[in-house]
């Protein structure tokens, strides 16, 4: 059995917001929208990843905190780090961790996205 990623699946109080967010801070692509005002699904293409951001009910209960089990968080791949990290910083992008060294072909740094997503920028380097 072979499989691959088809998407990830997101909910956000304001679907439309939250796309527009990952649109100007990560130069995703607004695919399409599905249903009427409200809308119920912005689809994003991010990189090549297909992002569904679901319309979430009033009811829906907020992210649990990281660490967490499940779905933790999504890694952004840069080729420059402190680049990428400035640049985020000056559009007011919360940072939850600067960078860090986690080996030695690998820095990473986490910045919140809407609905409390994580989201981790990552440089790798060849060792």
């Amino acid at each position: 059995m072979q499989y691959a990623c088809d998407h990830v699946h997101l909910r956000s109080r304001d679907a439309v917001k939250a796309g527009a967010f990952y649109v100007e801070t990560f130069g995703a692509r607004e695919v399409k929208r599905v249903g009427d005002a409200p809308v119920q699904r912005v689809v994003l293409d991010l990189g090549g990843l297909t992002v569904f951001i679901e319309q979430a009910p009033a009811e829906t209960t907020p992210a649990a905190p990281t660490p967490c089990l499940g779905l933790e968080h999504i890694g952004l791949r840069v080729a420059d780090i402190e680049a990428a990290m400035a640049d985020l910083t000056a559009r007011g992008v919360p940072v939850r961790t600067g960078i860090t060294q986690r080996a030695p072909d690998l820095r990473i740094a986490f910045v919140e996205g809407p609905d409390g997503a994580l989201i981790e920028i990552l440089e790798r380097k060849a060792a």
